[in-house]
C-alpha cells in the first residue's frame, strides 16, 4: 500500500463528499433542471408561501403552512427513493429533522396567542418560563 492508504485500505485524505443517500436526481438527466430537483422546489414554494401568508398578516395561517411544508419535505424524503437536494444526509436523519421541526412549528403556531387553538399545559409552562 502506498503513503496515500490508511487503515483497511481507504483514502487517508478525502478529496470529495460522498452524496447523501437519496440524493440523485429526482427525474432524469435529460429533464429541465427545475424537473430534477421537483421535490425541494416544493417544500420551499410551500415555505414561501407560508412566509407571504404570514407578512400579509395571517401568522397563525403562514406559520401552519410552514410547518406543513416542512412535514410533507419529510413525507417525501421517506417515500421517495430520489429526492435531489432535499436529501442533506442520510434518509433516517432528514425524515426525523423534517419531521421534528414541522410538527414543532404546527403546534407553536396552534398555541399562539390570542386565542388558542389547542392548548398543551406543560408546553405553556416550558414557553412561560422561558419567556420570563
Amino acid at each position: 500500500m502506498s503513503a496515500e492508504f490508511g487503515p483497511g485500505g481507504r483514502p487517508a485524505v478525502t478529496t470529495s463528499t460522498a452524496r447523501p443517500e437519496g440524493g440523485g436526481r429526482a427525474a432524469p438527466g435529460n429533464a429541465p433542471a427545475p424537473a430534477r430537483q421537483w421535490p425541494i422546489l416544493l417544500v420551499v414554494a410551500g415555505t414561501v408561501a407560508g412566509l407571504v401568508t404570514t407578512a400579509s398578516g395571517a401568522f397563525r395561517a403562514g406559520a401552519i403552512t410552514v410547518g406543513v411544508a416542512l412535514l410533507l419535505g419529510g413525507v417525501l424524503r421517506w417515500t421517495l427513493t430520489s429526492v435531489g437536494m432535499l436529501a442533506v444526509r442520510s434518509r433516517f436523519t432528514d425524515v426525523i429533522t423534517y419531521a421534528i421541526l414541522g410538527l414543532a412549528i404546527v403546534l407553536l403556531a396552534l398555541m399562539a396567542q390570542p386565542d388558542p387553538i389547542l392548548r398543551i399545559p406543560f408546553l405553556e409552562d416550558i414557553i412561560h418560563f422561558s419567556v420570563r
